[in-house]
């Protein structure tokens, strides 16, 4: 089938970019044709750069062009303030825009809390009644939308998609950490991620056991909460413990990225808010064991897949990191538990078949029965040689 994703992406700098490319390149791969509308500095095969997210026609320039893509389903993920100003309020209008039209709408809500504020219960009214079918990550955020929207049958309960990945076994050489218990905050400097919590007790940490070190693995975001992140380095950089940690800056291509995640021991998620995360995906990806706060997405995952601990207070944060951190086996545990997981159930190969099947389920073949078959075009096909290479045009010469 022919999918049209409306998203950011890659190289813009955002997990619903990392989670589009992903699920878009898997697709691909499943002999489905894609393309992705998005903002400007997208880029990528069929990635069609398009709209500032506060521009006053976005609706219109979107819709004009992905129409004319002839889709048989558009995908649009959704993000509060991914479009436009009033937590994002101009993709209800894209919406409505695709099914006046007759496309079906598939809606990915990457955010549902589990009580909704007005703004939020207002747009998600929307959004939910004019979508086909509506996707969501946890059976909580299902059952917050079913307890205030009702349409069941309609929302999907999928989980983040992960790569199935093997660790890179000498990234603790490469970052000469060789011998250090590894505890890894990681991601941007916002309030919200919580990092502070771990750098005010890292000193308890550190005091107790003499091999921790705190690698903090992230990047400024522009100008955004520039005051949390001024605070929070002068934290870093006046703790008694400043020789044990590590601060890392930079844009983390992914094998970078990766190298960092695989040397942690612990990676520590003390968020205060939000859904689903990304960097918990990077997590599993590389088997690492966690310590996460108790938002309810945290605590579900924890209940499926027992790979770390949670911790209910921020004076817990010690206790829990230096558990890990100290029993070997709880860890070895948790990396066989993420292994099994990701491997059965949560790699994109998993993932990106479940979105299929959601697709399915809200297209109609109007001509009855109609298989869609689709061959991605090999490198150089099409391509003329030797003998078979075309005579340069001339003009006909005139008297």
């Amino acid at each position: 089938m022919r999918i049209g994703f409306v998203s950011t992406y890659p190289p813009i700098e955002c997990g619903i970019a990392t989670y589009t490319e992903q699920l878009n390149n898997t697709l691909r791969s499943a002999r489905n044709e894609t393309f992705v509308i998005s903002q400007f500095g997208a880029e990528g095969d069929h990635v069609f750069p398009l709209y500032h997210p506060h521009a006053s026609s976005f609706a219109a320039d979107l819709y004009s062009t992905s129409v004319r893509m002839t889709p048989d389903v558009m995908h649009v993920q959704h993000e509060y303030g991914l479009y436009g100003p009033q937590k994002g309020v101009e993709v209800i209008q894209l919406i409505l825009l695709y099914r006046l039209a007759g496309i079906p709408v598939v809606t990915t809500l990457h955010t549902v809390h589990e009580e909704l504020n007005e703004k939020e219960h207002r747009l998600l009214k929307h959004i939910v009644d004019e979508s086909s079918a509506i996707i969501v990550h946890e059976a909580f955020q299902k059952e917050t939308l079913v307890r205030h929207f009702g349409k069941d049958h309609a929302i999907h309960v999928i989980e983040h998609g992960i790569r199935d990945l093997v660790p890179i076994t000498d990234a603790k050489s490469k970052l000469g950490l060789e011998g250090k218990k590894v505890i890894l905050l990681s991601g941007y400097f916002r309030p919200s991620k919580g990092f502070h919590k771990v750098v005010d007790r890292f000193s308890e940490i550190a005091e107790r056991d003499a091999n921790a070190v705190l690698v903090v693995a992230g990047k400024d975001r522009g100008i955004e909460y520039d005051a949390y992140r001024r605070e929070l380095f002068t934290k870093l950089n006046a703790s008694p413990y400043a020789d044990r940690i590590r601060i890392l800056r930079g844009q983390f291509p992914q094998y970078t990225f990766d190298t960092i995640m695989s040397a942690a021991d612990v990676v520590v998620l003390p968020y205060e808010q939000g859904g689903q995360s990304g960097i918990l995906s990077q997590c599993f990806a590389l088997q690492r064991p966690v310590v996460l706060s108790s938002l309810p997405a945290f605590r579900a995952l924890l209940e499926r897949v027992e790979a770390g601990l949670l911790c209910e207070s921020e004076a817990e944060y010690p206790d829990r990191i230096l558990q890990l951190l100290d029993d070997e086996a709880l860890r070895r545990r948790c990396q066989t538990n993420i292994q099994h997981y990701v491997s059965e159930h949560a790699a994109w190969r998993h993932i990106a078949a479940r979105h299929i099947d959601v697709y399915h389920s809200v297209i109609t073949v109007p001509y009855g029965k109609a298989e869609y078959v689709y061959f991605p075009e090999p490198e150089g096909y099409g391509e003329s040689s030797g003998g078979d290479r075309p005579v340069a045009y001339r003009p006909v010469p005139t008297a």
